[in-house]
């Protein structure tokens, strides 16, 4: 039999989708789950996108350009704008969602056994685009103890040798929620400054800023023109997953057009998915705010009954809608298996027809790079409604009990 590449060997599971299996076996079981375990928004998409899709009137399917529509990267300008982020539609390139974007930014810039440096916990498949890219991801911690704020200078500096090109920074954070201070992301620009590195920055979340200050993106950062590469994407904004639209914004002429030519390796991004990330761009300023505010309500009515659970801690986020949490276990990740193979909860308000509900979550320790991290930490997503959030935490609760006994 051939053998398998190292590359592949090499590839992470997601932690967020691993335990997949064990959700659809129980689902068959006829048991209901709380998925707290995926970013999947489940608030409406724009109603102006959804009408766009109905009123499609093509009768032909065509390619579009490798670099995306016009109309959109004009329109993707106009967005930036209101974030102080002044761009022209040459800088902006529609990729297929965020994913692609950070693994041709990977292609495009490190060589096989080039380093980037990512503060952990952190969103789990950018160790798989590195591995895609032959890359080695070389991580500095963050920890719960201290709302997991960006390590020190001196720490990040430690890690950098003459193999480092990069560091990799989300923010707001996938999967903390943490939201980088104005300090912190100047202390960044120094030390991409002071070593000549690219600074690629996921701001897929900024539309999810709970704190009361300005929010900073590496596009704000002064004499970094030619270092940032900023990820971005329509996914979680609007509730267009599916589509699979993201972009990779940079100022870097040369950058961009080496990422051209993996644009044009993979011909063009999708063409549905572009025109109804179009439709959803322009005057949906008062959708974004409802849906700012539903988000930032949900975060607090699940942070205050969460650390109500005996042995739960979880920082308060500051941004996007995850939050890692600590439990009273000593493995987290047999904790969320159990929950899905061995444990239903019932009572009087148990949906009928089911046999029980449960929680799914992620565990933690997939979202680290360092043995041992996060290993009685979960990852949580607050993409539920309110009724569904309480419920699910009551449930979380008695199965801790349950787990625990």
């Amino acid at each position: 039999m051939p053998t398998i590449s190292n590359r592949g060997s090499r590839m992470p599971s997601s932690p967020i989708r691993k335990l997949a299996p064990l959700a659809v076996a129980a689902k068959e079981k006829g048991v209901k789950i709380y998925h707290l375990n995926i970013g999947q928004p489940d608030l409406p998409t724009p109603q102006q996108a959804l009408d766009r899709i109905k009123a499609l009137d093509r009768t032909t399917l065509e390619y579009s350009p490798s670099q995306g529509f016009k109309s959109l990267r004009e329109r993707l300008a106009g967005y930036y704008d209101r974030f102080g982020i002044h761009l022209s539609p040459d800088e902006i390139i529609v990729t297929t969602g965020g994913s692609e974007a950070v693994l041709f930014a990977f292609m495009a810039c490190l060589n096989p056994g080039d380093q980037i440096i990512v503060p952990e916990p952190a969103y789990a498949n950018y160790m798989a685009f590195a591995v895609s890219a032959g890359a080695v991801i070389k991580t500095v911690t963050s920890r719960i103890e201290n709302g997991f704020a960006l390590p020190s200078v001196e720490e990040i500096e430690a890690q950098i040798t003459d193999r480092t090109k990069g560091i990799l920074i989300c923010n707001p954070n996938n999967p903390t929620g943490y939201l980088y201070t104005p300090q912190e992301m100047e202390d960044i620009r120094r030390i991409v400054l002071k070593h000549d590195l690219f600074l690629f920055s996921d701001e897929v979340y900024r539309e999810f800023d709970f704190s009361d200050r300005p929010y900073v993106s590496a596009m704000h950062l002064k004499k970094l023109e030619k270092h940032v590469v900023l990820i971005d994407s329509v996914s979680k904004r609007y509730s267009e997953c599916g589509i699979r639209i993201g972009a990779i914004v940079t100022r870097n002429r040369e950058l961009r057009d080496i990422i051209m030519k993996f644009c044009q390796a993979r011909l063009s991004p999708p063409l549905l998915g572009q025109i109804v990330a179009e439709a959803s761009i322009d005057g949906t300023e008062t959708y974004t705010q409802q849906v700012f505010e539903e988000y930032k309500s949900r975060r607090d009515f699940f942070m205050q009954e969460l650390n109500a659970i005996p042995g739960v801690f979880s920082p308060i986020p500051q941004g996007a809608f995850y939050t890692v949490a600590s439990l009273p276990v000593e493995d987290a990740e047999d904790f969320c298996r159990w929950c899905l193979t061995d444990f239903v909860y019932r009572d009087a308000d148990t949906p009928q027809g089911c046999t029980g509900e449960t929680v799914m979550m992620a565990p933690a320790a997939g979202f680290y790079s360092t043995p041992g991290m996060g290993q009685n930490q979960v990852r949580l997503a607050y993409v539920l409604c309110k009724e569904d959030l309480g419920r699910a935490l009551l449930i979380l609760r008695r199965a801790l009990e349950v787990y625990r006994g």
